[in-house]
Formats: structure tokens, sequence, C-alpha cells
């Protein structure tokens, strides 16, 4: 019996270990709080933070600053990395700030008030009901962990939603007023914490935030009750108004929920955030099957053809005359070779992306690492990029290897990046949150000139030293008469419509994802 390697059972040992013992990403270390003032290991105040607010009824974001609500006397924004500002995030602190197990009921937070011969108030009211009108969403944060509004929908599911909704517009009800817009000025929150491990010197961990927001007309805006008649706000705005934005907290243990599963329930309870396995297994199926039996009949067919030739005493015959006119150049070898490299650049950037997501480094709590991955893996991946497009201008026998490399290196990201600017004008005119700051433009051409422009160039370099693997025959071979179905229009419809109907329900879903950020299940609560 061989002995096992001694690299092997190194790295055996090393992967145990590191199992059993287990690792935290950085920027994701779970935060122990308590209630002692004295503890070094744990913290007792609890930061809610908040995030632009955005709608699936339109595609601009705003930041949590653009409308009217409290903000926080001591306003800090935590660093943001480069994902989380090409999604448009904007993390402020609130000015609900939290201690760890002290429940509190309708604590005042701010008053807002509004003059009806202010055109500034004006402004500022007509925004707010018009966020109400679109369905505009808060989105809270604790402890990195979104606050989650929850409810029951048909079928006796719960859903919930990493997002609240800031109010509601009723136009036609029997007991409120017609064409009224109510704001949701009171939120009941509930966290939910473990209460740790004393044994191993563990404390306790949020796992869990909720809310239920309500609308309510306080009575005395010094010492609020939180009863009463909903907080209406009329569609003229004739009278003075005062707005009175309260909360309630409240801390509950549960140990059933360990902090490594805290997001669990609001994944699970997502309905498009299920993967879809019946159609992924369909689709799978569906492409090793064929791709399988095209294989089986190509290898068969190519098989018995080339026994046959070998057979025969004519030196060239049948698909030994391939060789000599499969790399002939096509009319636009330029483009083609061109779009190719950049394919390559963009579906490794996919692989490692998908690789990276599957083993968990790109996790929901880690915000803007999916984004900055790929942008980070693009820029790098230009030496395949410019290897592949080189190679394959070279086998064609182009010449212009200047133009080769410049348009591997400008052409499908200039397109893009102008695309990408002339949006970002719009946001920017717009005044949503989504609008690129010019710093962060100035540091992604940096990243394209400095770093993918470079790269590729060295990949055009390998590319073009390599000779081309066959010869190409001078004279073209004569094409025979093709029938009607091996024609290029039919030859796309018939080979891209079977691929296309296997992805088509999964890129249904990621793009719908990327769309609404994982946010778009959207309920009527009024």
């Amino acid at each position: 019996m061989k002995s096992l390697n001694p690299r092997f059972i190194f790295l055996l040992s090393l992967t145990v270990v590191s199992s059993s013992l287990g690792f935290y990403l950085p920027g994701l270390a779970p935060v122990s709080f308590c209630e002692k003032e004295d503890a070094k290991e744990c913290q007792k105040d609890i930061q809610l933070f908040v995030n632009r607010l955005d709608s699936v009824e339109s595609v601009l974001p705003y930041e949590y600053d653009a409308f009217d609500f409290c903000k926080d006397t001591d306003e800090r924004r935590p660093s943001e990395n480069l994902g989380q500002v090409l999604f448009g995030e904007r993390i402020e602190t609130s000015p609900y700030k939290f201690t760890f197990k002290s429940d509190k009921a309708c604590v005042k937070v701010c008053t807002k008030s509004y003059d009806a011969g202010s055109k500034e108030d004006k402004l500022k009211l007509d925004f707010l009901k018009k966020g109400m009108e679109l369905n505009y969403q808060h989105h809270w944060i604790v402890d990195n962990m979104p606050v989650t509004w929850c409810y029951i929908v048909e079928g006796n599911q719960k859903v919930c939603n990493p997002g609240f909704p800031i109010g509601c517009l009723v136009k036609e009800a029997s007991d409120m007023h017609k064409n009224a817009y109510y704001i949701f000025n009171h939120v009941d929150i509930t966290i939910f914490y473990h209460s740790g491990d004393e044994t191993n010197g563990m404390s306790a961990r949020l796992v869990a935030a909720t809310l239920e927001p309500r609308s309510v007309k306080h009575s005395n805006d010094d010492k609020p009750t939180c009863d009463g008649t909903p907080m209406d706000i009329p569609a003229e705005f004739k009278n003075n108004l005062k707005v009175t934005y309260t909360y309630s907290i409240q801390f509950k243990q549960n140990d059933d929920i360990r902090w490594a599963s805290r997001w669990d329930y609001i994944l699970v309870s997502m309905p498009h955030t299920n993967i879809q396995w019946f159609s992924i297994m369909n689709s799978l199926v569906i492409v090793l099957f064929l791709s399988g039996m095209v294989a089986m009949i190509m290898l068969r067919t190519l098989h018995k053809d080339i026994a046959r030739y070998n057979q025969m005493d004519q030196e060239e015959s049948g698909w030994k005359q391939v060789h000599g006119d499969v790399f002939r150049p096509p009319r636009m070898g330029m483009l083609l070779s061109v779009f190719l490299g950049q394919g390559t650049q963009v579906f490794i950037m996919t692989f490692i992306t998908l690789f990276l997501a599957c083993l968990g480094f790109l996790s929901p709590a880690n915000r803007g690492a999916l984004m900055t991955c790929s942008v980070v893996l693009w820029v790098l991946l230009g030496t395949p990029a410019g290897y592949v497009s080189a190679r394959l201008y070279k086998t064609f026998g182009g010449e212009n290897w200047k133009t080769n490399v410049l348009l591997t290196a400008f052409l499908c990201p200039g397109i893009v990046f102008v695309d990408f600017f002339l949006m970002n004008l719009i946001l920017w005119v717009e005044g949503s949150s989504a609008a690129i700051p010019f710093g962060t433009l100035v540091a992604i051409l940096a990243l394209w000139f400095g770093i993918s422009v470079p790269l590729t160039f060295v990949g055009a370099y390998f590319g073009f030293k390599k000779p081309p693997p066959v010869r190409t025959n001078q004279i073209p071979r004569q094409i025979p008469q093709q029938s009607f179905f091996t024609k290029p229009v039919p030859g796309i419809i018939m080979g891209g419509i079977l691929p296309f109907g296997c992805i088509f329900i999964q890129l249904f879903f990621i793009l719908n994802s990327i769309w609404y950020g994982l946010k778009s299940y959207h309920a009527e609560m009024c």
C-alpha cells in the first residue's frame, strides 16, 4: 500500500482545522451587545442607519435627506465601497438611537412644521406627497441587517420585505377623506437577539429586526401618546400642518435563530428570491442532452469519414480539405476578433464572480461586494481579452495589429462608458442618489486606462507572437449552392431559439433581481 503524499495530508489537516475553527470575512464579524457599561468586548448603544429610498414605480432613487424627515444632529456616513456607490446606496446615521434591552414606548423623534404661506414648505410637502403616491420605500439598517416589515398575504403566507412605504394615497374610502395622503410617522420596532453562551464568553447578538409602520395624528406634539386617528395630509395645502415622528422599541429573546443564519427568514419569505430549481434542472438536462447528442453524431460521422478517406489513394479529399479553408478570414474579421476578446473577458469575469458567490464571499451582508468584485475582475482580465483578440486576428492573416488592440481596449468599454455617462447626467439633473459622484467617475477612468488598457496590450503582445495553427489556401474553394435552411437567417433562428429557451427563465429572474436590487416585492398597505 502506497503512503499518502505529505502535501495532501497537510492540506487535508489544514482544511479540517479551518472548518472546525471557522472564520469571518472582513467587515462581517458579529457584534456583541450587553447591558453593562464597563464591558470591553460588547457595546450597549444601537445605531439605526438609513439608506436611499426607492420605488418599483419609479427608476429614480433618492437620498434620505431629499425628503423632509427627521435628521441626525451628528450625521455620519460610513465609508462605502465602489459597488455601493455604483448601485446608488447612500447610508447615513439616523436620529433613531436605542439602548440594548431598553424597551420604550412612543418616543418623540422630531416635529416637522409646514407653513401654508411658505413656498419652500409647499415644495417639501409636494415632494413628500409625490413619494407616497409612487410608493417610495424606506430602507433601514441595524447591525448591518435590514429592518424588515413582515405581513401576511394570500394563502396565509408570511412575507418579510426589507423596506416599508413612507405613506399611502387613499383616493376613495368610506371612513376617510378622499384623495388624502396618510404618512407613516410612527413605527413599532422589535429587535430579536440571541442570548449567547456564557460558558464560551459569547454575549448577546442581534438576529432579527422588524417593524410595523403606522399613521398616527398626535393630539399633543410635545407628549405624544401614539393613539388616535391616522395622520392625513390633504391634497390641497391650505392650512398650517405639523407632523410628529415617533417610535416604540421592544427587545425580545430568540435563541432559535443563530447569528450566521439570521438572513434566512428574509430570503425564504420573499417570493422572487426563491431559486427556480425545476427550471434550472430542466434547462441543464436539455443542454446536456442536446450537447451529448450532437457530439455523438459528429464523432461517429467524422470517424467513419476520416477512416474511409484514409483508405483512398487521393492525398486530400472530404474532411481533409477543411484545414485549408477553416481559418479563412470573414468579411469583418476585425470586429469578430474584438468581440470575441471582450466576450472572453466578460465570460471569465462572470464565472469567477459566480464561483466566489457560491463560496459565500459575496453574501448580502457584504454590501456592494458583488459589483466591486465584477468591476475589479473585469479590469484585471484585460490580458485574456487582448490575447484572444490578437490570436484570432493573426489567424485570419490580419496585419493592422495596432487597430485591433485599440479596438479591443476601447470599443465595447467605450460604448458602455458613454451610455453610462449620459444616464448619469440625467440622474444628476433629476437629483437622484443613483448619480455617480465625479470622483468615482475619475476612479473608474483611472482603472480603465491605468490597468485594463495596459493589460490588454500585454495580452495582445503574446497573442501576436504565436504563429497561426494552419495555413490557409490562397485560392478559396467554391461553395456549392446552399439550401434554404443553411442560409444565415434561418440558421441563426434555428440555432439560437433553443439555447434562448433554455436560459430565458433564468435570465428573467437575474435581470429582474438586478433591476429592482432584490427588493422588488410590492404590496398595497392602504
